[in-house]
């Protein structure tokens, strides 16, 4: 078996990594319960923190599903990566940046939850209204921070563990089928970011909420991925 994972050594710490990074994509899934709910937001144009928002009749459900989504993701990438200062052997570049990156995204996730916005303004034009003059709570910045720093981090993770798995022959499931996972992400990330642009500038929507569930969805299932070639490479 390869090194360059968690270490050969670390059957123990591996179990632990899957089932909380695994545990944790199935959380970051919960918004797909809008499918059965009525939450009165269409998932076509919104946000999907705007599920979470304060003035939402589930919003105190999502949030709870996005801190703990974010927490078990943060504990298990700080996991890996104190496997890895306890082993040089399995300290990489592109696994420590990759670990990296799943605990920013789990630490900022965490943190979304905490920083909720207050009124959902793709659906309520007096709250995009007021988010424009800037009469929001501060909660609605802090958030955007966050969120930016959650995706980052996700991104990071999702490309440098995908390199990682094929470069130091670890994580097999990772290094077959992650290269098409990070593809998708890439391209659904520019969908999002565009429609988002073209929405700050009061362009209308271009399905921003199409292209953010795609991308979130992408993102919970790199994670699954993750949690499975951990937990096999801890059986091989």
């Amino acid at each position: 078996m390869s090194t360059h994972g968690l270490s050969p050594r670390s059957p123990k710490t591996a179990l632990p990594v899957a089932a909380l990074i695994g545990l944790g994509a199935a959380a970051y899934t919960a918004w797909v319960l809008e499918v059965v709910l009525s939450t009165g937001l269409n998932p076509i144009e919104t946000y999907v923190s705007e599920l979470a928002a304060q003035d939402q009749p589930l919003g105190g459900l999502f949030r709870a599903t996005d801190f703990t989504a974010g927490m078990l993701v943060f504990l298990g990438g700080l996991l890996a990566l104190l496997r890895l200062a306890r082993h040089a052997e399995s300290r990489r570049p592109w696994t420590v940046a990759g670990w990296a990156g799943v605990t920013l995204f789990g630490a900022a996730t965490a943190a979304d939850a905490w920083l909720p916005l207050s009124c959902a303004p793709t659906a309520d034009p007096e709250c995009a209204a007021r988010e424009t003059a800037g009469l929001v709570p501060a909660t609605h910045q802090a958030h955007a921070v966050s969120s930016s720093l959650a995706m980052t981090g996700a991104l990071v993770g999702i490309v440098a563990l995908t390199i990682a798995a094929r470069r130091y022959g670890c994580f097999a499931p990772l290094a077959r089928y992650g290269p098409v996972l990070v593809v998708l992400e890439l391209l659904a990330t520019a969908w999002t970011l565009t429609a988002i642009a073209m929405f700050t500038a009061g362009r209308g929507t271009w399905a921003l909420g199409a292209g953010q569930r795609l991308q979130v969805l992408l993102v919970a299932l790199w994670l699954g991925l993750l949690a499975y070639s951990v937990h096999r490479e801890r059986r091989t």
